[in-house]
């Protein structure tokens, strides 16, 4: 006769794994269909042929039902009604697991993984899962138990080869340890149906190994397959901070924001550019506000500690005695850029010689180009750096302000209408680019440039750039009444 865990087993291709990304380090599952949780009934009836251990399926199946709806606190309410009927259920006690991980409930998770993992000690969901929150909990080595023997059992468990690669990448492994497990990985994006954390899992170790190319491919397709997939959404914020590309970690600090506000890798990733937009006060404030903060987290709190300093003379005496400190060196090239762009300049052009395998300091030194007002050198350079990165949005929006402020409109424009493409809710993109279809005579696309950024500009802080769109709208209107202007392209 079927028992219910081997009907789980057979059926369990049939569920959708949806791996919450690295800002909770744990996993959450969504289920399969209805007709699963039948099969369940009809399987545990006929085993046990119990009005108890009927009533307790009843209950689990609400639960799944409750789950899949995203009432979260009432399915576990009903999972521990089932378990309360029948104690060793370690379906229950694998969803009740998946419930509390999404409330952020980790101890509680951890015991309901292992309770599912003491009844059925070779159930590979229940040690993926079970991996996965102790990889959350910063446990590596006994996470690493669990995922390894999870995946000796299931060679396609994609769970756990994605908890695996977090935990590989959290311990700092060897290079050689980490292209193992990547080539592993890519087997399993080139099955059928490869979930959107495997992708990000892959990405993740691309980037790790500096393939930053594939990386950035691997985290598109994640995204493809899931929006909102956390995992995916900062590994490649971090990825494109590695990269000094803030423009677009912006972009994806501000979706992690709305989807997990209170995560502690929300607010890492939100401190990080913070500092890289120079806001030390703030970013250490962002991460003073994470309970119980890891190592990462300590790390980059120190770093900014070391590079908050405003004071340049006390940095340069710091120079003097460690001539190649990529932290200083930054630093001075980030601070001077207003006061002494020229010293500025100098400073930037050490750090990338210093690290010349690092776009982050050839960005800045454009940066400073454009600060010092040499556009035509910032042109040059950010043109040049284009071709080895070109989807850096922090790139493109330097080259677009070196375009504009030269007055070389049409190409300008083209930088703003990629940025606005890739950065929809950048307000200050669609202020330059109005502005510079004003320019052009475009008034027809000045006007809708100028109304959408007054949709999206925050109140107070574009405060003044509101003021003068709305000084300039009246005349507007009155020039296109009169049929003058061009359209876009003419």
């Amino acid at each position: 006769m079927l028992r219910l865990h081997e009907a789980v087993e057979m059926t369990k291709h049939a569920f959708i794994f949806n791996f919450r990304a690295r800002a909770d380090r744990v996993s959450s599952m969504f289920f399969g269909s209805f007709l699963v949780f039948l099969l369940f009934t009809q399987c545990f009836a006929q085993d046990e042929d119990d009005d108890k251990s009927a009533e307790a399926v009843a209950f689990f199946n609400q639960g799944q039902n409750s789950h899949e709806k995203g009432e979260l606190t009432a399915s576990i309410l009903l999972y521990d009604k089932a378990l309360s009927i029948l104690p060793q259920f370690p379906e229950a006690e694998l969803q009740r697991g998946n419930a509390l991980v999404s409330l952020g409930r980790l101890d509680d998770a951890e015991k309901s993984f292992r309770r599912a993992v003491e009844y059925r000690g070779d159930w590979t969901l229940a040690l993926a899962n079970l991996g996965s929150v102790l990889v959350g909990s910063g446990k590596n080595a006994e996470a690493e138990q669990f995922l390894l023997k999870a995946i000796a059992l299931d060679n396609l468990n994609f769970p756990a080869y994605s908890a695996l690669a977090e935990l590989r990448l959290n311990t700092k492994a060897k290079p050689d340890i980490l292209r193992d497990l990547l080539s592993k990985i890519k087997i399993l994006t080139e099955k059928a149906r490869p979930t959107a954390s495997i992708w990000a899992a892959r990405g993740a170790l691309e980037n790790s190994l500096g393939d930053r190319k594939s990386a950035k491919s691997s985290f598109e397709k994640a995204l493809e397959l899931d929006p909102k997939n956390q995992y995916a959404l900062t590994e490649k914020g971090g990825a494109d901070l590695d990269e000094s590309d803030i423009t677009s970690a912006e972009g994806i600090v501000q979706k992690l924001e709305a989807i997990a506000p209170d995560s502690s890798n929300v607010k890492m990733l939100r401190a990080r550019v913070l500092f890289a937009r120079g806001k030390h006060e703030d970013a250490l404030k962002m991460l003073d506000s994470i309970v119980n903060p890891s190592a990462d987290v300590l790390t980059i709190r120190d770093k900014i500690l070391i590079s908050s300093t405003a004071d340049a003379a006390e940095l340069e005496k710091h120079l003097e005695k460690s001539p190649l400190d990529l932290v200083i060196l930054a630093r001075l090239c980030s601070i001077l850029r207003v006061e002494n762009p020229s010293k500025a300049l100098d400073y930037c052009r050490r750090a990338s010689k210093a690290d010349p395998s690092s776009i982050n300091h050839a960005i800045g030194y454009g940066a400073a180009l454009v600060q010092a007002k040499l556009y035509a050198e910032a042109i040059t350079l950010f043109r040049r750096l284009l071709i080895i990165a070109p989807e850096n949005s922090t790139i493109h929006a330097n080259l677009a302000t070196a375009l504009f402020q030269s007055k070389r409109y049409p190409e300008a424009k083209s930088e703003y209408q990629w940025i606005v493409e890739k950065q929809p809710a950048l307000s200050a993109a669609y202020y330059f680019l109005a502005i510079t279809h004003d320019h052009l005579g475009e008034y027809i696309d000045a006007m809708a440039n100028y109304q959408q950024f007054l949709r999206v500009a925050d109140g107070d802080k574009n405060k003044l750039e509101i003021e003068k769109v709305n000084l300039r709208l009246p005349g507007l209107q009155k020039q296109i009444k009169k049929g003058k202007g061009k359209k876009d392209g003419q």
